[in-house]
């Protein structure tokens, strides 16, 4: 009997030593990366935080636009012999264990296409895609591949957006009844954005629509998620185009009311504000709490005073998107609803239902 307790001890510890070696292994072993596209300006915020980062290695990068290619391979020092000038051709020769995306939202599906193709993990900017159609499509390419197809936002990382979230499912705000979403700046040209961005970002095509779809993702992600995934019944959306010698193809100005069986969502999406902002206010019956950029919120509860807090760290990998990417792609770790797939096709259907009910005049009913 004293053997086998032995036995057994001695069973747990190589265990547990394992278990050990493996996620210092883990913290070790580099991502192989591929990088797709340089035409979305959320480039230069990865290549400046995350391309110098020992836990990734970039592989390889594809961007079909050969001067453009040339531009930045010059501009940011890249090894012209892992510049390549179509994704498939990049996949083929340098084998990443995922891929980031950086092109219009309209690419997402062909690029998605060649992932699924070569069985590859992608994470892409938001939106996910221009239209319910291909977002639906993206979705099936994903599930039919069995690999993550996750969409990056800025505000998934916002400590502010999580506290909100956990006191409302902590029920200290009460049952939810109401989400008013701001996000936006003072317009893309206005705040500098490369030509190459502004190009597809003011083309109805490429981006789907203006501030609409570049900004209005951001609530109808947040808001499906503190909705925990309900779809809702319907989507009245009014447009307007402030600035039309600005923007004469797009609009730069979207109120957008979305509605569920016991709650209401405002997105109000801006290329119009006086400064930048991403801010969301979150009402339940028993009080509220209003995000203050990324670490900060406030609070109210039925008539008190309204206080303000500082938020907790999130906890890694859940605090960082490339962290987050590689936790996925090498360790399994579970996808966060704000990034999954069901979550952004749910975001593209309220955008396309936004965009239809600001064409025709008319609230768009998702509940027949």
């Amino acid at each position: 009997m004293k053997h086998c307790r032995i036995f057994a001890i001695a069973c747990l510890l190589m265990m547990l030593a394992g278990a050990s070696a493996q996620a210092q292994t883990n913290k070790t072993t580099k991502l192989r990366l591929g990088v797709v596209g340089f035409h979305h300006g959320h480039f230069l915020g990865f290549f400046r935080n995350y391309a110098h980062r020992e836990d990734i290695e970039i592989v390889g990068y594809a961007e079909p636009d050969v001067p453009l290619a040339d531009e930045y391979t010059k501009k940011f020092k890249l090894d012209p012999n892992i510049v390549y000038h179509s994704v498939d051709e990049m996949l083929d020769a340098t084998h990443p264990q995922a891929i980031v995306t950086y092109t219009s939202t309209f690419d997402h599906r062909a690029v998605a296409e060649s992932a699924a193709k070569h069985h590859v993990p992608m994470m892409m900017e938001k939106p996910l895609a221009v239209s319910y159609e291909d977002a639906l499509a993206m979705q099936k390419l994903a599930e039919e591949a069995k690999i993550p197809m996750l969409v990056n936002y800025e505000t998934s990382w916002y400590r502010s957006n999580h506290a909100a979230y956990d006191m409302l499912k902590a029920g200290q705000l009460g049952e939810l009844e109401k989400v008013v979403v701001h996000d936006g700046h003072q317009g893309p040209k206005e705040i500098g954005c490369g030509p190459e961005f502004l190009s597809w970002l003011t083309d109805p095509k490429l981006n789907g629509a203006g501030a609409l779809f570049d900004f209005g993702c951001y609530g109808a992600d947040l808001m499906t998620w503190l909705a925990d995934g309900q779809k809702p019944t319907s989507v009245t959306c009014v447009t307007q185009q402030m600035k039309p010698d600005i923007y004469p193809k797009v609009d730069d100005e979207a109120t957008v009311i979305v509605t569920y069986p016991k709650a209401v969502c405002i997105l109000q999406p801006s290329w119009n504000w006086p400064y930048n902002r991403k801010d969301m206010e979150v009402y339940g019956r028993k009080g509220c709490v209003f995000t203050v950029a990324a670490d900060d919120i406030r609070i109210r509860r039925g008539n008190s005073r309204e206080t303000r807090e500082t938020c907790k760290p999130l906890a890694a990998p859940y605090d960082d998107q490339i962290t987050y990417l590689k936790a996925v792609v090498m360790d399994g770790a579970k996808i966060e609803p704000l990034s999954s797939i069901e979550t952004n096709v749910t975001v593209v259907q309220i955008l396309d239902a936004a965009r239809k009910s600001a064409q025709t005049g008319q609230t768009v009913r998702l509940d027949k």
